[in-house]
């Protein structure tokens, strides 16, 4: 008796369409393999839209194919769809892989550069294999990406890597899809590939024998350790390294750089050279070896200490492991950490170029370790905190731009939308097919060179992503140079511009990345920060927000305090202190009481009649409700960075780092510094009122309490009043009415500060809050673009101005 054919085992031909990060992945082979070994036929190829396989075979053995890649995808994928339907034609016997297609609208991704993976790292120290200490060595799973990639989709024509063409070996690799290097598009070796050069940046022949029996890499290396600075042309831009444990070095190294107090970036070989300086958790250890391969802020509370010209100040390494092999082979025999910083002067984008460089770098650098291949593409190292329990982004760049986000529910309508960002730590972000790509961190846009490199990386990524706004967003403040760039782009191509608060988009930012839906009720977003353009027109920087994608209520403050000097009060931190000083009690009843601190000398020395008329008149004195002046008030306070900060936000990293652990953990709340909340006068604002603070400060110095006492008890009753106004807003007390919200989201680079953070999260969650923080995205103005772009598209999407779905 025959059986009949049941619909489950008749033969059908399928077209799957894989859209996400899956070109240069190894995502066709990984197709390839699993399509061999269910014996189904057809093809698979990379296009502008993703990956598209075409198969036969039973509808159950086509199930477990696809079941498989959502399960087991390779391991820099990152699927966002895969759509199945009938596939129309002849296939085949046999699964095959075919070259790529081009198409006129891309809608896949590029994956960020990753870090070496094991193997190739055992290889490039394996003397008995063909790579054994070549300094490029990568496969499918690792090694560069957007740093040499120039267009889609993602193929050796399209990259920095076109110019080398592949040795028979190499070739051979390539083409087999059993190898892990199949249509690795950066595949090489010592034959074919790019090569290392030690040179002297002013053309005087050299020769590495001299330093090394080895090869130019190992080279480099020994002029290091004889304390040389040597330029490093590496993945996303070039470095300068020297032995971090030569203190003359260091210092040498910050005068030609003019880089007078930032700390400096340091790698080590392995975590054993880590944790001989700094202490490392698990999770940080992770954080190191990942494939993104940041670098990490750890403590320095190791048994070792490194010279304090390294992070002067503060009490926190910035460690970073070898994430390329060049960088692997340098540090093979470099039992200590080296300083392995950007290759640049202090506030200029890092250098890309190798004409530029040696223009550049030649007086900071007399020797530099180079190779032939092109930079594409400038990425900074990206920078990672351990807080709160979790991992935070501070800076995203190598290893997770351009990695897209997905937006939350409610916003798959959203068009195509680009979003220029804020000025200070620039990013822009781009909306496609319901997901936001966030460009790496750019800089600040005051410098001409950054805003030049800013605006090439706008042009690349509108390319790579085949990206057609609809609209386009950002910031509020008139003079913004990245808003006024997209008010000029919104003209000249006759685009719908959005114009976001800053603070409103901080808080989007947090809010999108918690994935909160696009229609959920209101929170309640802390956002501190140091300055951003109000819809007031005035200066905030420390600001309660009842806030959604669509709108916000602005419901509490900081106390508005005037900037003597604008921009400088910013640089000059007394500046901030006076105006504090001022503004609360009254320059009399300061002298007369704390006349006989030293503080007060270190004021009455500096001009103050000057800025006392700059703001009884108002004149370039703006007032602002911020939070990070208010730090640097403090410090001052302390002799913190009185008289000037070298870099932004110096003054607030030095006063957290003084803080004392034990005061913090171990003395009650009733020490901490009173900051209560009245009502401003005119608006009946709630805000945070600090004279009972300053009051405390003053008599704690009067008493000789150390610094370190007062910096824990300024950031525990900081953070309690925080907590306060949220308990207050919330309105929990009020009979027979709902709480006016239950979730609070925390945004602004004041939370980069982790005994800040920390202490708010804490004493917020006590009260049966639900906190929302950052973690994939910098808390930061990094991250004002992704809220930006959120914002737009929630008003884009209620204006019914919505996108057309792929074909």
């Amino acid at each position: 008796m025959n059986t009949p054919l049941r619909m489950a085992d008749a033969t059908s031909s399928v077209e799957i369409r894989v859209r996400g990060r899956v070109q240069g992945v190894g995502f066709r082979p990984t197709v390839w393999r699993i399509a061999s070994r269910l014996s189904l036929d057809g093809d698979v190829l990379n296009d502008s839209q993703g990956v598209l396989i075409r198969v036969r075979g039973v509808a159950s053995t086509i199930a477990a194919l696809v079941e498989e890649l959502r399960a087991s995808p390779p391991p820099l994928a990152e699927i966002t769809a895969i759509e199945t339907r009938p596939c129309e034609g002849e296939l085949e016997s046999g699964f095959v892989i075919v070259d790529s297609e081009t198409g006129a609208h891309a809608r896949t991704e590029i994956s960020p550069d990753a870090a070496m993976c094991s193997v190739c790292a055992t290889e490039t120290l394996d003397p008995f294999v063909r790579r054994f200490r070549y300094p490029f060595t990568n496969c499918t799973h690792c090694g560069p990406r957007l740093s040499i990639v120039g267009g889609v989709p993602y193929d050796r024509a399209t990259t920095t890597m076109a110019p080398f063409p592949l040795c028979q070996a190499c070739g051979a690799e390539y083409r087999d899809p059993a190898d892990r290097r199949f249509h690795a598009e950066a595949t090489a070796c010592h034959v074919c590939g790019p090569a290392a050069r030690l040179i002297r940046f002013d053309g005087r022949a050299f020769s590495f024998e001299q330093h090394s029996m080895l090869d130019d890499v190992d080279a480099a290396l020994s002029l290091i350790q004889k304390g040389e600075i040597v330029a490093i042309k590496a993945l996303g831009g070039y470095q300068l390294a020297c032995d971090a444990t030569r203190p003359e070095a260091v210092a040498l190294l910050r005068q030609r750089k003019r880089r007078d107090a930032k700390p400096f970036a340091l790698m080590a070989r392995d975590l054993d050279v880590v944790r001989r300086y700094a202490m490392v958790s698990e999770a940080e250890a992770m954080a190191l070896e990942s494939r993104e391969a940041p670098i990490v802020l750890l403590a320095a509370t190791g048994p070792e200490d490194l010279p304090d010209e390294i992070a002067p100040g503060v009490k926190t390494l910035g460690f970073m492991l070898p994430s390329t092999p060049l960088h692997l082979l340098l540090l093979r025999r470099m039992g200590r950490p080296v300083v392995m910083t950007s290759g640049n002067l202090s506030d200029e984008p890092q250098l890309i170029d190798d004409v530029e460089a040696a223009a550049k770098l030649s007086a900071i650098a007399p020797f530099a370790l180079t190779h032939n291949r092109d930079i594409a593409n400038r990425i900074d190292d990206s920078l990672v905190r351990h807080m709160g329990g979790r991992l935070r982004v501070l800076r995203r760049a190598r290893g997770y731009a351009p990695a897209s986000i997905q937006l939350p529910p409610g916003f798959e309508p959203a068009p195509e939308i680009l979003a220029y960002g804020a000025e200070l730590k620039a990013t822009f972000c781009l909306i496609k097919d319901g997901r936001a790509v966030l460009s790496q961190h750019q800089g600040d846009l005051e410098d001409a060179l950054t805003y030049d490199d800013y605006r090439k990386n706008l042009v690349l990524y509108r390319g790579l992503f085949d990206h057609r706004p609809a609209a386009l967003a950002a910031d509020l403040h008139p003079e913004y140079l990245s808003a006024k760039l997209a008010r000029a782009t919104a003209r000249s191509e006759n685009l719908p511009l959005v114009e976001v608060q800053h603070h409103h988009a901080h808080a989007a930012a947090c809010l999108a990345e918690n994935g909160r839906p696009l229609n959920a009720d209101p929170a309640l977003a802390i956002v501190l920060d140091g300055l951003g353009y109000g819809s007031d027109g005035a200066i905030w920087g420390g600001e309660f927000l009842l806030a959604d994608y669509r709108r916000f209520e602005r419901l509490g403050t900081f106390k508005p305090v005037a900037m003597p000097g604008g921009a400088q009060a910013i640089r000059e931190p007394w500046r901030n202190l006076h105006a504090h000083v001022t503004a609360e009690m009254g320059w009399p009843a300061f002298a007369m009481n704390f006349g006989e601190l030293d503080l007060f000398a270190a004021l009455t020395a500096k001009p103050l009649a000057s800025v006392d008329a700059m703001i009884k008149a108002s004149v370039n004195s703006p007032s602002a409700s911020s939070c990070g002046r208010l730090f640097d008030a403090v410090a001052a306070a302390l002799g913190i960075c009185f008289d000037r900060q070298a870099y932004e936000g110096e003054a607030a990293a030095r006063l957290e780092a003084m803080v004392s652990a034990g005061t913090l953990e171990e003395e009650g709340d009733a020490l901490a510094y009173p900051l209560p909340i009245p009502n401003l006068q005119g608006s009946g604002l709630p805000y945070i009122e600090p004279l009972g603070m300053w009051n405390a400060v003053f008599g704690d110095l009067i008493l000789k309490t150390p610094a370190s006492v007062i910096a824990a008890r300024f950031h525990k009753g900081l953070a309690k009043s925080i907590a306060a106004m949220a308990l207050k807003l919330a309105r929990r007390d009020e009979e027979d009415a709902p709480a006016r919200f239950d979730t609070v989201a925390l945004s602004g680079g004041c939370f980069h500060n982790k005994v800040l953070f920390e202490q708010v999260v804490s004493r917020l969650e006590k009260l049966d809050f639900v906190v929302l923080t950052h973690s994939r995205v910098p808390a930061n103005d990094g991250g004002v673009a992704f809220g930006q772009a959120a914002i737009a598209a929630a008003h884009l999407i209620d204006a019914g101005r919505v996108r057309q779905k792929a074909s």
